[in-house]
């Protein structure tokens, strides 16, 4: 960028500075910060969003009745944004916040036994378009990873940024020793078949490697444009219904 050197020039940019209160959590300040070797971000300036319940970015949906389905043959995960909100209350630089989520529902199957079904706690920051996790609750109990932000220091994590940049890092979840998983984009560019038109392909895909203080291995997550979700570690789309 070239200097500017009227004073009046000057003064206005100051002004638009001004006006616009802060940086985009997506443009420039937490994810230059992500970026840095080693690195995941946990502050997002959550205290400046204004969050809705409803919307979607480019790779997650929060619209009512959103559904996704991914299956292996053996094992099938439906995902489907439902008609309920559930209300969280943390803390954060600048007081007490509370918002009200949306409940997007993860039925994990194998051979039509349920596994485990969570029920996630989201929301959408009206600013950047970023999408939030506020926690989950998760059946049967013993399975382990229920959370929400707010309770037992845990706070809200980024499941999904708008502007997706590459080499970008950042916990989506934030319950010590209860739930810490954090994300890495690696990937961009990548295509995918329609499952219900394989003649069309979805395009500008990307992939996101998940990893957690909590324990050793890597899960493997692709998105695409429009539609979310369509792999995850090995189970893959195989229906969807977008509102």
């Amino acid at each position: 960028m070239k200097p500017i050197c009227h004073r009046a020039a000057v003064s206005q940019l100051a002004l638009l500075v001004v006006a616009l209160g802060w940086i985009s959590l997506t443009g420039s300040a937490w994810a230059a910060d992500a970026k840095k070797k080693g690195k995941f971000t946990t502050d997002f300036r959550i205290e400046d969003c204004t969050f809705s319940n409803t919307g979607r970015n480019d790779y997650f949906s929060l619209n009512v009745g959103d559904k996704l389905v991914l299956s292996d043959g053996k094992e099938t995960l439906e995902i489907t944004v439902l008609n309920e909100t559930h209300v969280v209350t943390f803390e954060t630089p600048a007081g007490s916040r509370t918002v009200t989520t949306r409940i997007v529902e993860e039925l994990e199957t194998e051979n039509g036994t349920i596994i485990e079904r969570s029920r996630n706690f989201f929301a959408r920051c009206q600013q950047t378009n970023d999408i939030f996790y506020f926690g989950e609750t998760v059946e049967p109990a013993d399975v382990g990873g229920a959370w929400e932000a707010g309770v037992d220091g845990a706070l809200p994590g980024l499941i999904m940024p708008a502007r997706f940049l590459l080499g970008s890092r950042y916990f989506q979840e934030q319950a010590p020793g209860v739930a810490l998983d954090r994300a890495e984009h690696t990937r961009m560019g990548l295509t995918f078949t329609d499952p219900k038109n394989p003649a069309n392909t979805f395009e500008d895909c990307v992939e996101v490697i998940e990893t957690t203080r909590l324990e050793r291995g890597r899960s493997k997550k692709r998105y695409c444009p429009g539609i979310g979700l369509v792999f995850d570690d090995g189970v893959e789309l195989i229906d969807y219904d977008i509102q």
